[in-house]
């Protein structure tokens, strides 16, 4: 059966050469970087220089990136921590976030009784500015979190824009950008954002592990408790060939960056004029359709199929061999509709069927096309 795989949004698969220099450290580099003998050492040096190195790809210290086991720990740690140790009692939010954020938000507000603010979106689930400069006059001490590139429609924050406002009005900014780090270069110098969360399995790098930014001087503290690792933000012995990984994983994402996003924003264009070739009553769903505002790497269809028909089509899709999703991985195992869908569309075309297909660049035009003849069974005119 053919195989196509169209949902690198919930996952990528690891490059080649990044399994090669995992293998190596593995094989080589066995030692605990917490322990003092050459070995350890050896491990600790490895580790440090992987800190550097990723470090240097956002322009800042290598103090503050904090290893964790991915993007929903470096969330937790940098939301918790805030509320519990920085004052922090109102979070600025929205209804599009990953359930890494809303639900440690919700779980926050139970626990310590904070203020939790969503901002207005547009039709098309951008943030409304206007909305959020007026959230930002509350006298509270407060947090925004608002992430960078949506994991289910694709709509691309305007990330310094938020980090200037945030800074012009005394408030802590936290950004998701799990689906953004490995696709777009950050600069963190130039943008005054206080936290961001990354994971190295989104950019063809390995499952469970990621880091936090944490911007020095912030006064966050530990949420993960015991040894000293992690300059004591993250206990827990370090694992060396992950770190290593994600590092590789993350150099070769930023150096073959300019040809792979080139590659990957012709498939996705390419992509949605076969689907309006296959009926005009197609949609888009956010702002996936607009190039300039919506990440390169997925779009969000509405297809104009009937309930009754949409109910089997992601199963029909799989015996296909076609990998896609109606929404994020994290919550493809419940019944319910998607959160994010269900905050940006109607009644009538929350009932139809809405597919995320994510690309990379070792997608091709050749597997559009079989989906595009797989989907023309189902399509209305």
């Amino acid at each position: 059966m053919k195989q196509v795989y169209f949902d690198n949004a919930a996952t990528t698969p690891i490059r080649d050469a990044v399994i090669e220099r995992m293998v190596e450290v593995m094989r080589t580099q066995y030692g605990n970087a917490s322990s003092t003998h050459s070995m350890g050492r050896s491990a600790k040096s490895l580790l440090e220089r992987s800190r550097k190195s990723i470090a240097s790809f956002f322009n800042v210290n290598a103090s503050e990136i904090v290893f964790t086991a991915g993007g929903t720990e470096a969330d937790n740690l940098v939301l918790y921590s805030a509320v519990r140790d920085l004052g922090v009692t109102e979070i600025i939010t929205s209804k599009l976030e990953h359930h890494a954020v809303l639900h440690t938000v919700e779980h926050l507000q139970k626990k310590f009784d904070i203020a939790i603010t969503y901002v207005n979106l547009l039709d098309n689930g951008m943030i409304d500015f206007t909305d959020l400069e007026r959230l930002l006059q509350s006298p509270n001490k407060k947090l925004v979190s608002l992430m960078h590139v949506n994991n289910e429609i694709g709509n691309k924050l305007d990330i310094k824009k938020v980090a200037e406002l945030c800074k012009a009005n005394d408030t802590l900014f936290h950004s998701d950008t799990v689906q953004s780090i490995g696709h777009y270069k950050l600069d963190l110098q130039a943008i005054p954002i206080d936290f961001l969360a990354a994971s190295a399995h989104k950019f063809h790098g390995p499952k469970g592990i990621g880091f936090a930014f944490i911007r020095k001087g912030s006064g966050i503290k530990a949420s993960i408790f015991g040894g000293e690792q992690e300059r004591g933000y993250r206990a827990g012995t370090e694992s060396i060939h992950n770190i290593v990984g994600m590092e590789e994983a993350l150099k070769l994402s930023y150096a073959n960056l300019e040809k792979e996003r080139s590659q990957i924003l012709e498939l996705k264009t390419y992509f949605i004029e076969r689907l309006k070739s296959l009926s005009a009553k197609m949609a888009f769903n956010g702002n996936c359709e607009n190039l300039d505002e919506s990440t390169y790497t997925l779009i969000n269809v509405c297809l104009p199929i009937a309930p009754e028909k949409g109910g089997m089509l992601h199963f029909q899709l799989d015996l296909k061999g076609i990998a896609c999703s109606k929404g994020s991985a994290c919550q493809s195992g419940s019944n319910q509709n998607s959160h994010v869908l269900s905050e940006i569309l109607n009644a009538e075309n929350l009932l139809k069927p809405s597919v995320r297909f994510s690309f990379s660049c070792f997608n091709t035009k050749e597997e559009v096309d079989y989906v595009i003849d797989t989907l023309k069974d189902f399509v209305e005119n």
